[in-house]
């Protein structure tokens, strides 16, 4: 469906480094994570679209300080997990559940990805994943809450998609995460093909994403714990337990003060 020319999902660049998503068609469009209203509503006036509802990942304020705004110009729903620290949800989702956005013919399902925050989902449509601050281009998330634990199986989830799966994050981080993948694997060819592509996009002024699950895999070292050469990286470190989680863990302890 997404291939479809009526049904297109654009980035609107925000703040200093994040993307709203838009999905719109020539008449609807539904955003996810609008931390800023400003740009979504020059966005919608500028292509002539109606905003039909938001889509929340999760409650950090460069997710949801633009819905105030927009809401006091289209009284629309916002879904998402309701949250102390998200007023905003008038339709909670949970695992399990599905959306129905009827305007643009598209479902989502729903799946908890906790271990960035608690209250953060992911939305899947065939082919298609928005996945906020858990798997961003080359990285993921900080934990911030829960566990590491948690963080490793919601990626895990993740990456059980299908190859082609487009991924849909929330910040334009991948340069900055591919020299950490370099620095965790320095012979994989994929992740140096992949900074070249990445600067030659960047100095292009365009941007990085959506990436792809094959690509994650193929280059994101948060997706690669058992690979011998990450292995004996973090072993250089000081790591001596060789398990996945043990890498995981020392991987995104590293990371922390990259």
């Amino acid at each position: 469906m997404f291939d479809s020319p009526k049904i297109k999902i654009s980035a609107i660049p925000a703040l200093q480094d994040n993307y709203i998503w838009a999905i719109h068609d020539d008449r609807h469009a539904v955003v996810v994570d609008p931390g800023e209203a400003a740009p979504v509503l020059a966005f919608l006036d500028a292509h002539h679209l109606r905003l039909d509802a938001i889509l929340c990942t999760h409650r950090h304020n460069d997710h949801i300080g633009g819905i105030a705004k927009l809401r006091e110009v289209y009284n629309v729903p916002v879904y998402g997990r309701r949250h102390p620290n998200n007023p905003h949800i008038t339709n909670e989702l949970r695992e399990g559940d599905s959306l129905e956005l009827e305007g643009l013919g598209i479902r989502f399902d729903i799946i908890d990805i906790p271990g960035h925050v608690d209250d953060h989902i992911a939305y899947l449509a065939p082919g298609i994943a928005f996945c906020g601050d858990v798997l961003f281009g080359a990285g993921c998330g900080r934990n911030f809450e829960g566990t590491k634990a948690q963080l490793h199986h919601s990626l895990q989830r993740l990456a059980q998609l299908p190859d082609t799966t487009r991924i849909y994050c929330a910040h334009e981080y991948t340069a900055a995460n591919l020299r950490f993948a370099l620095a965790c694997e320095p012979e994989n060819p994929a992740v140096k093909q992949r900074i070249d592509t990445t600067r030659q996009l960047r100095a292009a002024n365009q941007i990085t994403l959506p990436t792809t699950i094959a690509l994650e895999k193929a280059t994101n070292p948060f997706l690669r714990c058992t690979q011998p050469e990450v292995i004996r990286t973090l072993q250089q470190r000081g790591l001596s337990d060789n398990s996945e989680m043990a890498v995981f863990t020392a991987m995104r302890e590293w990371k922390n003060h990259f």
